[in-house]
């Protein structure tokens, strides 16, 4: 019994932690809690288990210097930036000015509300990453304003959950940066990589509601025509756009010769700018060369689009690394919340608060998978769950579908961070040696995992809604109708249709890899394993006739001493002496 105990370590390691987590232990500390009592355990059983417990007590010296190392993670330190950075957005009111202004662009279609909706989610999710911030942002400025219209229950909150989930794949998503630190790989190749999956999905979110629109009419109405109150002018906006685009193209015909393939930024940068200083200018000085919607439009969009350049831009052209991309939309935030008054010191306040509180909870669980992973390498652990997955039948396309139904199901009770932190490393070597690519294979996890915000009953985003939905009928303060609430199970329902989109997405990504793969490039590569080192026979005269020559005996052996070297019979180093493994160590 002892001898299978200790054989089948790393399968009762793995039972346990889920046992642990299921009795509503804390996450971090049941990782490492049950990486401490299974080593105490593999230590004692490591000679009953034929070789397959590697455990010993100075092994524990190295927990420090893993606790150091992913510390000193400079990676990780744009977890941090980037909440802060969303926080300060949120708080500035740029959600509740562009909900506002996009809704009154889309307000005269059918669902027009719901495009704005989603529209604004993606805008915040490349600028803030954080999904708490979106969902409860967008759910207290536009449920009411939807319930005031006679929207459908179930579609205005799930329109609204889903859009706010966008964070999750769009960068700057902070799991993207979670699961590029776990599988080794560039954070800046992962967010390239995510860039077309981000926008796809949001265009299949817009896909429903268009179905929608038609399926069930009356399920989202156009504004009323009293409820715009920027008026019309389209065409004003689009003249507008099309003159900045004109500029935009003439500057790159000018700056091509001397800014190279990064005349195109320059030029759009300078188009973009002139058409914001012009639309400034004609609210200010009340020229009204343009519709008053043309104005707010593009003096509501343009910064949020301005911050997303100066952070994602700037990773991608590769001038600055996620970490300095995170510092600069930190800076950029405050910036922003400045200009428009809402700088203080409670918002300051509330956002480092905010974020010391997300990036310890990040932290802890980190260290306690630290400890995890010690213990269930040291018992094999990793062998098992590779040869478990490498011979799943259906090789490459089978270890894919299992891997994403065992992640999908997971995500009913363990958020992005516990599965970043707990699932992915023990996917990637596996994935790595079937030959997948693992910025492909995260982004593709990066999606799924968007579903653990909204499954019913346990997604975060479900519970975001519910805390700032209506819960007792109210009387609308513009049309003075009894609005009833919004239930619990409205919230569910409404989510289930965006779960399977998003479920369709992981589909799509797997049929169509090069959404993923562009992030290569169309120039060549160089696989490491074809490269092959030769070392020429001589080196020069300065060493005898090189390396092949008189570092070693007759022919260049270098099984003999090399000439006027060392004696022929040295004597013997003097051996320390063994430690005792069967005791703990001595601090």
């Amino acid at each position: 019994m002892i001898e299978f105990i200790a054989q089948n370590m790393a399968p009762i390691m793995f039972a346990s932690l889920i046992i642990f987590m299921l009795i509503g232990y804390p996450v971090a500390f049941a990782l490492a809690a049950n990486g401490l009592l299974f080593f105490f355990v593999g230590v004692e059983l490591a000679p009953y288990s034929n070789g397959s417990i590697t455990l010993s007590w100075p092994l524990l010296y190295a927990l420090p210097e893993r606790f150091w190392g992913q510390m000193a993670n400079e990676t990780l330190l744009a977890i941090p930036f980037f909440t802060f950075m969303g926080i300060i957005l949120e708080r500035s009111g740029m959600a509740e000015d562009l909900l506002d202004t996009i809704g009154q662009l889309f307000g005269p279609i059918r669902g027009g509300l719901a495009y704005a909706v989603i529209f604004v989610g993606a805008l915040l999710a490349a600028t803030t990453g954080v999904v708490a911030a979106s969902v409860i942002a967008m759910g207290l400025i536009s449920l009411p304003i939807m319930m005031r219209y006679g929207y459908d229950r179930r579609v205005a909150s799930g329109v609204i959950a889903a859009s706010g989930t966008l964070a999750q794949i769009i960068p700057p998503s902070l799991v993207l940066i979670v699961l590029a630190d776990q599988l080794g790989r560039s954070v800046g190749d992962m967010y390239h990589g995510a860039i077309v999956p981000g926008l796809v999905l949001t265009g299949l979110y817009m896909l429903y509601i268009l179905i929608m629109t038609f399926w069930k009419r009356d399920s989202m109405p156009a504004l009323p025509v009293e409820a715009r109150t920027l008026g019309s002018g389209v065409s004003s906006l689009i003249i507008a756009l099309l003159i900045a685009g004109a500029v935009a193209y003439g500057a790159h015909i000018l700056l091509a010769p001397v800014a190279g393939a990064n005349a195109d930024i320059w030029g759009a940068t300078i188009g973009i700018i002139i058409i914001y200083a012009f639309a400034l200018a004609d609210r200010t000085f009340g020229l009204n060369t343009m519709s008053r919607l043309a104005q707010q439009v593009i003096i509501v969009l343009i910064p949020p689009l301005a911050l997303i350049f100066l952070v994602l831009g700037t990773i991608f052209l590769g001038i600055a690394t996620p970490t300095e991309g995170g510092a600069m939309g930190a800076v950029g935030a405050l910036i922003m919340a400045a200009s428009k008054g809402r700088l203080n010191f409670s918002v300051i306040s509330q956002a480092l608060a905010s974020t010391t509180r997300l990036s310890s909870f990040v932290m802890f669980i980190l260290l306690g998978a630290r400890v995890f992973s010690l213990t269930f390498y040291g018992v094999n652990g990793h062998v098992w769950v590779e040869h478990l997955l490498v011979s799943l039948p259906g090789g490459e396309v089978g270890f894919l579908i299992v891997v994403n139904l065992l992640v999908f199901f997971l995500a009913f009770f363990l958020d992005f961070f516990e599965l970043a932190f707990i699932i992915v490393p023990l996917l990637a070597p596996a994935a790595d040696k079937l030959g997948i690519d693992l910025i492909w294979f995260g982004v593709l996890l990066g999606i799924n995992m968007q579903t653990s915000f909204m499954h019913p009953p346990f997604g975060f985003a479900l519970f975001y809604l519910r805390s700032v939905a209506a819960k007792v009928p109210y009387l609308d303060k513009i049309t003075g109708k009894k609005i009833q609430p919004i239930t619990t199970g409205q919230i569910y329902w409404g989510a289930v249709p965006f779960v399977g989109i998003q479920i369709l997405m992981v589909a799509l990504t797997i049929m169509f890899p090069q959404m993923v793969m562009h992030y290569k490039g169309s120039g060549p590569t160089v696989d490491p394993a074809t490269m092959k080192i030769e070392i020429p026979g001589d080196l020069g005269g300065g060493l005898g006739g090189g390396l092949g020559g008189d570092l070693g005996g007759p022919g260049g052996e270098l099984s003999s001493p090399p000439l006027g070297g060392t004696p022929a019979n040295p004597p013997a180093p003097a051996q320390p002496a063994a430690p005792d493994l069967s005791q703990p160590p001595k601090m």
